[in-house]
């Protein structure tokens, strides 16, 4: 089975980044995640057993942790392959994010890189597939729609691949 582990952006920038994708794939064709507006715990694993031992750990955890702030503010992008809302993540809400990285990375089967370990580049993606070829146009545009929120990071979710797409299997909320 194929997981992912993000944190699901809610409210009203998560209603932004929503609306927005949407609008991007009308107006340029340019795609992104089949999942809700979320900034990204552990990029998509494959894992044939079960994965009850990381739930309990998550539910724990969950429980065990309190709210943390954040910002999302403008826009940036990686090269022109992938354009993105900028999250700029408070103290609190990284050194909760570097624990929840400890106990994901405890489970032999979960393994984090630089991308979605401790050191990654918090972000939103509004698109990252088809984006080269209109990379210029699409930069220009997202860039007149206004983006500023507070956000809080609240909640950890496992979504699982079916039906080629991902639907959700557990939230855990702070």
């Amino acid at each position: 089975m194929r997981y992912v582990i993000v944190s699901v952006v809610n409210g009203k920038a998560g209603i932004f980044n929503d609306n927005l994708r949407k609008d991007v794939f009308e107006k340029f064709g340019a795609k992104s995640s089949k999942l809700p507006a979320h900034f990204t715990i552990k990029a998509p694993f494959e894992y044939g057993g079960s994965i009850r031992d990381l739930e309990i750990a998550l539910e724990i955890f969950s429980k065990e942790s309190s709210r943390a702030s954040y910002g999302i503010n403008n826009y940036d992008h990686f090269d022109q392959r992938v354009v993105y809302m900028k999250v700029e993540m408070s103290r609190e809400g990284k050194e909760l994010h570097d624990k929840l990285i400890d106990t994901i990375d405890s489970f032999p089967y979960i393994d984090s890189d630089r991308k979605d370990g401790k050191n990654k580049i918090f972000h939103v993606t509004i698109a990252s597939k088809k984006v080269k070829d209109i990379y210029p146009e699409l930069w220009e545009y997202i860039n007149t729609k206004p983006c500023s929120f507070q956000c809080e990071f609240n909640n950890v979710s496992i979504y699982k691949w079916q039906e080629n797409t991902w639907l959700l299997h557990k939230k855990y909320e702070f």
